[in-house]
């Protein structure tokens, strides 16, 4: 994010995501056979990459790819109907792929590989090979696309995306540069932290604590059913797919109901705090551990949809080090207590003999630890005092 100066005032240049469905149109073919065409390219280029390293050992270069890729376009009518824009972001994603890839392979990360086809998702236009026309209408290549206008689309545009759901839906997603124009900020003054748990999905400072709905747990039962009947059902049949397809809507009912409660949660937590503190989470070593129950709490989703509405008001999200022992620090006196197995969810301070719960002294230690972090002096709400 980056801040302008402009009439004696400060405004806040960042960039902005929106996302728009495609009215169901029989012209839509058009734009699924251009994804599918980008993800023949795709594996072409996956293939060269592959090709070069075992003949002469190196990294294949972009440039050379992307001037080798628009040769072949030529001949390849097919190839034709994805822009060349779009065709040389292919080849830039690949190489940023690699180059994770040779920086963290020993972290485990893997290069990229090939993809069917009829599962690749998407395309992305950058300066050219798009116009929006005005109201709910923009021009793709040489047709014209209708989409539900849910918003106005303001600032500059950088990218347009059009992807494919695994129904087969369409739609825009739109980044821009917007700039949010100074207004009125309404501070409460108070800061808080959290900790995420297991059976609590947060425990506030403050004593309150929030219980996560689980919501694959509750349509578990739903998801088994269907994922029973695609399983039953013949491969290639019309029955099979009609079965995927109401697996799919299982799935995407169960993330468009967690994702909404996410929203509602993080605007209520922004209104009420001014500087949300977390302790950061080594998130693939807990589904390590607890597996399908960490990616129903979808603990990081939510903080990236809490940070987003937290820049937006002017609010601060603070992370201290996932090696703080907040579960053994008495928030009272400091004293630390080690070992403390996970099974105990209460332990008296053989220091000042305080009764601390697991949780909300945990919560209350991130707190501390965030205040001191960003130097909150004047904050109205009470801290305990602890040695950092």
């Amino acid at each position: 994010m980056s801040i302008d100066y402009l009439h004696d005032k400060w405004y806040h240049t960042y960039m902005k995501t929106l996302k728009f469905k495609l009215y169901s149109h029989k012209r839509n073919k058009y734009l699924k056979a251009s994804i599918n065409a980008a993800g023949v390219i795709y594996n072409h280029c996956i293939a060269l990459h592959k090709r070069y390293y075992r003949r002469w050992g190196k990294h294949l270069n972009c440039a050379k790819l992307q001037a080798h890729i628009a040769k072949l376009r030529k001949r390849k009518e097919f190839w034709q109907s994805v822009g060349s824009q779009a065709v040389q972001d292919i080849c830039q994603r690949i190489e940023k792929a690699y180059q994770l890839f040779f920086k963290h392979h020993k972290k485990g990360v893997r290069p990229p590989n090939f993809k069917k086809v009829k599962k690749y998702k998407s395309f992305t236009l950058k300066q050219a090979g798009y116009k929006f026309l005005g109201g709910n209408r923009v021009k793709i290549g040489s047709r014209v696309y209708q989409y539900w206008n849910s918003t106005e689309v303001e600032g500059k545009v950088k990218t347009l995306t059009i992807k494919r759901t695994p129904l087969g839906e369409l739609f825009l997603v739109v980044v821009v540069d917007s700039i949010d124009e100074p207004g009125i900020r309404l501070t409460t003054g108070k800061i808080a932290g959290f900790d995420f748990g297991l059976k609590t999905f947060l425990t506030c400072s403050d004593g309150t604590t929030i219980v996560s709905p689980q919501f694959f747990k509750q349509s578990l039962n739903v998801i088994k059913k269907a994922n029973r009947h695609h399983s039953q059902k013949l491969k290639g049949s019309s029955n099979r797919e009609r079965a995927r397809k109401n697996l799919v809507r299982a799935h995407e009912d169960i993330s468009n109901r967690r994702t909404d409660w996410f929203w509602k949660l993080a605007l209520s937590l922004t209104n009420r705090f001014d500087v949300l503190c977390f302790e950061t989470l080594n998130l693939k070593g807990m589904k390590r551990l607890w597996g399908r129950k960490i990616s129903d709490l979808a603990f990081q989703d939510f903080l990236n949809i809490l940070e987003w509405i937290a820049k937006k008001k002017g609010k601060l999200v603070v992370y201290i080090d996932q090696w703080y022992p907040s579960s053994k620090t008495c928030s009272c006196c400091g004293h630390v207590i080690d070992p403390l197995d996970l099974s105990v969810r209460e332990w008296r301070c053989p220091s000042c003999q305080s009764i601390n719960g697991r949780d909300d002294n945990a919560s209350k230690n991130i707190q501390s630890v965030g205040a001191s972090m960003v130097g909150l002096g004047n904050v109205r709400q009470a801290m305990p005092a602890i040695a950092v």
